[in-house]
This record gives structure tokens, C-alpha cells and sequence, in this order.
């Protein structure tokens, strides 16, 4: 695979956690935990892991009835190599622990105007697509886009992304100049429409935005690279699910010697002095430590003098709808980005006037399209993701949304607007359902009830976003996960595990 993520660098020095660090616990088994536990039993540190649900995951989670199997967290897989560099500090292979598949059609964007494109990985046929739909000047646009993103991706990859960040000073260099020479700080909706005159491909492009929590109107330029993830690097579908991802990582973690305990909350973080010196378990038992790794979502909650963020801007939250139906509905794609007819508004309602989208655009993933293993005969299982307000009034939220009588009628509207965008007949295919609102989110201790975590507003992003290591709070507790940098995502917590681990070991050279 070729591997943006793998380019040869020298470690700028940063902080790291002072004395000794020989025995480790990490607090949580999501993604980010695993990497970082990883990483720590990969330099040789003695490593336990404890995590308050029943295994692996965080917030890739599953759910098991009837013949489905349902993701309830993230569906759509990017980057392959970083999980095969992730294992690759026990010596592990990716190969040997998870069979991914890559997805041909990435995408499949659906238009409100009865059109759609199918995005392919291949960037010919990909083209081919655009020209057909859109014309061949577009056709050419989107060449000239996409070799764009990829150059801007390994310039912010070196720059904001693929190390720790202590001080806004850490960015002064020719990178940070060629970004802004190349318009980086620009809004993002502004940046897109420069580049394509045709509105469809304009939102394909922006869209992506709110994966970041911000609206491509408010959004700058850099953002764009988010796209290159998905539509310019291409997606995978792991064998067995998302949640095949996790247990890959904590099946690895437990043969190179990392200690688990499932099922186990942690109460409080014991400090002498400057120093957290043992984790105590909800049942009273201490964990003797010599560094932490807290990879909660509102790390101050636990942290004893950890100061949260100042002005915190989270994300939008949303609407999951997880099902399995007993048809086969036919003709449809992996992943669909269904978009409504409206486009500015539905941002302002959801991040300035606190409600709902009103003609919602939807991400709908369909694995069973791809792995038989995930679904009955016949069946297939859908995630409908529709963004929502999260429960923030200071972020643009509503806590004042009464999501236990809203979620009933919320969940017939996309069932109808499902209907109407061509999944004929799910409403009465059902056999599985999960629904989760903010409220939901909340209750799993997300900060303002979003699984989207911090925005990455201006004011969150790079050096701005919490660090890894706080300066505030015992000396010896290093912070991972999607509230931290470099963000938000599957491969963002995944390097988030590796940059806490760094700050612990040392970074690698």
C-alpha cells in the first residue's frame, strides 16, 4: 500500500512524561487506547488496559441479533496503513489479523435533482463518471482537484497532523508558508467553488466538512483535504464489520502481553504529589502505575487538576439509525451520500438555529453489499446517519430538544425520506433496530452529547487542540482520542494512540 504515513521525518524534540515509566495503564479500549497500548507494549513498557463495557471498541461498537450484525460507531474505513503500522510495533501483520476489502465504488453521491455519481477509487474511471455527468471541463477540474488535495494532504500531514504539537511556534516553517501561499486559509465553500463550477461536484467536495464538525461555509480551505481520505486515497470494508478493527487490535495487544480488564470503571486516578502513582477500579482495587493514558472524551472529569478547554465548540451531533431488514433491496451501494435539495440552510439549522435539518442529507452505509458474513440470507444491514444539534447551546446545540418524544417521529421521517429516495420497502422489511440520539451519545459520556467530539474550529485545530500531553494536571497522565490532536476520525484517534504513546517512550526515529 503506498503510505503517505510513512514518510521519512525527524522528530522534532517535544515533552514527554518526566521519571520513570515502566508500567502503564490505559484508560479505555477504543481505538485510540489499543494504538497507544500498542505502541507502549511495542517500547517495551509493562502495559494494563481497562475499560468499563465488555470489550473492545469505544465507539465502535456492535450490536448482534437475529442473524445481523449491526456497527453502531463509524462505517467508513480509510487508511489502511496506519492500522498495519499500528501492529506493526509488536511485529504483527496486517494480513494475519483482518481481511480488507477494497471498495471499487466508494461512494455513491445521490442528487435531489434524480441524478447520481458514483466515486470510484480509480481516479480514470472516477473521471469517466464526471465527464458523463457533468461534462468534460469538469472531467479535467476534477483531475487538476484531486492532485491538488493529495499535495495539500502531504503538506498538512507533515504539518499538523503526523506529530505533537506544544506551541503555535512548532508550525513556523516553509510548510505552513506554502499553505498559506496555496490559499489554505480561505473558507472552505469558496475554495471548492474555484475549482468546480458544477453545484453536485461542489458539495461532494464539502460535504466532508462536517466529518469536522463545521460547515463548509465557516470552514477553512485546509479542510479540503479531508476529502482526500475517502475520495482521493480510497475506502476498505474490514471482513466481519467495522468492530472487526478493535478486536484485531486488542487480540494483538493480548498476545505481545498487554493485560485487559473488561467490565472494569475506573473510580479515581491516586496522586502523590505531581504524580498519579495508582488507578483505583470502581471495586476499590488499585493498579499500581508509573503513567496514564486517559483516552475519555471529557478527560477533566477524571484527571485531577486537568483543566478542560477554556471555550469549547463541539461538534453537531446526529441521528444513528442502525437496521437489519429482511429484503434484499436491490441496487444499492456500500456507502450512499443521499443530499437534499437544500444545502446552506440545513447547516445554519443545525450549527447556528439549533434544530433539525429540515430536508436532511444522509449518509447511508449498506456493508452487506460487500460482506455477506454481516447479514441473513435475503437480509441486508443499514446505518443511517443524519446529523443533528448537539446538546450545547454555546456550540449552535439544543439541550432543550425533547429527544425521547422527537426520536419516534425523527426515525418514521428518515424511514419516509429512505422510501422516497429509493429504499423501497425498508419501513416494512425490519426485523433489527438501534437508534441513537444525542441524548444516547451523552449517556456514554460524550461531551455534549456528540460522538463527533471538539469541532475543529480554527481555534481546535493543530496546536490549538488539546495536546497530547497537558500542562496542567499530574505530570505523568497523557491524553488520546478524538478530543485531542490531531482529531477527530478512525485514522486521527489511531495516531492520536501513537502520539500519547510518544509521549511517554520518546518519539521514533
Amino acid at each position: 500500500m503506498r503510505s503517505p504515513w510513512r514518510l521519512p521525518r525527524a522528530p522534532p524534540e517535544v515533552r514527554t512524561v518526566p521519571g520513570r515509566t515502566d508500567r502503564t495503564v490505559v484508560v479505555g479500549a477504543g481505538l485510540a487506547g489499543l494504538a497507544a497500548a500498542l505502541r507502549l507494549r511495542g517500547a517495551g513498557r509493562e502495559v494494563a488496559v481497562v475499560e468499563r463495557g465488555p470489550g473492545p471498541g469505544g465507539r465502535t461498537g456492535r450490536v448482534e441479533r437475529a442473524g445481523y450484525a449491526l456497527d453502531t460507531g463509524p462505517s467508513v474505513f480509510t487508511a489502511p496503513e496506519i492500522l498495519e503500522d499500528t501492529l506493526a510495533a509488536v511485529g504483527d501483520k496486517l494480513a494475519d489479523r483482518l481481511s480488507l476489502v477494497p471498495l471499487e465504488t466508494t461512494y455513491r453521491a445521490q442528487f435531489a435533482d434524480g441524478t447520481h455519481l458514483d466515486v470510484h477509487a480509480d481516479p480514470d474511471a472516477f473521471a469517466a463518471e464526471v465527464e458523463a455527468l457533468c461534462g468534460p471541463a469538469e472531467a479535467l477540474a476534477l483531475r487538476r482537484y484531486l492532485a491538488d488535495l493529495a499535495d495539500l494532504y502531504r503538506l498538512q500531514l507533515r504539518t499538523f497532523i503526523d506529530r505533537n504539537l506544544d506551541s503555535p511556534l512548532d508550525l513556523l516553517g516553509p510548510e505552513l508558508v506554502e499553505l498559506v501561499r496555496r490559499g489554505g486559509f480561505r473558507r472552505l465553500s469558496r475554495h471548492v467553488a474555484r475549482a468546480f463550477t458544477d453545484d453536485r461536484l461542489r458539495r461532494l467536495f464539502s460535504f466532508q466538512a462536517l466529518y469536522a464538525g463545521v460547515s463548509p461555509f465557516r470552514a477553512i480551505a485546509a479542510y479540503a483535504v479531508i476529502a482526500q481520505l475517502d475520495i482521493g486515497a480510497g475506502v476498505w470494508h474490514p471482513t466481519g464489520g467495522l468492530a472487526a478493527v478493535p478486536r484485531a487490535l486488542a487480540d494483538a495487544a493480548a498476545d505481545a502481553g498487554v493485560r485487559f480488564r473488561y467490565d472494569t470503571p475506573v473510580a479515581e486516578l491516586v496522586t502523590s504529589g505531581r504524580r498519579v502513582t495508582a488507578v483505583r477500579l470502581g471495586d476499590g482495587e488499585l493498579l499500581p502505575t508509573d503513567a496514564v493514558v486517559v483516552t475519555a472524551d471529557a478527560p477533566h472529569r477524571l484527571v485531577p487538576g486537568l483543566r478542560g478547554p477554556r471555550r469549547p465548540t463541539y461538534s453537531p451531533s446526529c441521528v444513528a439509525l442502525h437496521l437489519g431488514v429482511r429484503s434484499p433491496l436491490p441496487g444499492q451501494a456500500h456507502h450512499t451520500i443521499s443530499f437534499g435539495t437544500a444545502w446552506e440552510e440545513v447547516f445554519r439549522e443545525l450549527t447556528r438555529e439549533g434544530r433539525p435539518m429540515t430536508d436532511p442529507s444522509l449518509l447511508v452505509s449498506m456493508p452487506s453489499v460487500t460482506d455477506r458474513s454481516l447479514a441473513p440470507e435475503s437480509g441486508q444491514v443499514l446505518s443511517v446517519v443524519a446529523p443533528t444539534p448537539n446538546l450545547d447551546p454555546k456550540s449552535g446545540g439544543n439541550p432543550s430538544l425533547d429527544w425521547p418524544a422527537l426520536a419516534p417521529r425523527y426515525r418514521d421521517e428518515l424511514l419516509q425520506t429512505l422510501e422516497d429516495r429509493g429504499w423501497t420497502g425498508i419501513s416494512d422489511a425490519i426485523e433489527v433496530e438501534e437508534l441513537a440520539t444525542p441524548l444516547d451519545w451523552a449517556a456514554q459520556g460524550m461531551a455534549a452529547g456528540t460522538p463527533f467530539a471538539l469541532a475543529h474550529t480554527f481555534g481546535q485545530t493543530g496546536p490549538f487542540r488539546p495536546p497530547t500531553l497537558p500542562r496542567s494536571g499530574p505530570e505523568n497522565v497523557v491524553l488520546a482520542g478524538s478530543s485531542v490532536q490531531p482529531g477527530v476520525g478512525v485514522p486521527m484517534v489511531l495516531i492520536s494512540g501513537r502520539l500519547a504513546a510518544e509521549r511517554i517512550t520518546g518519539a521514533a526515529r
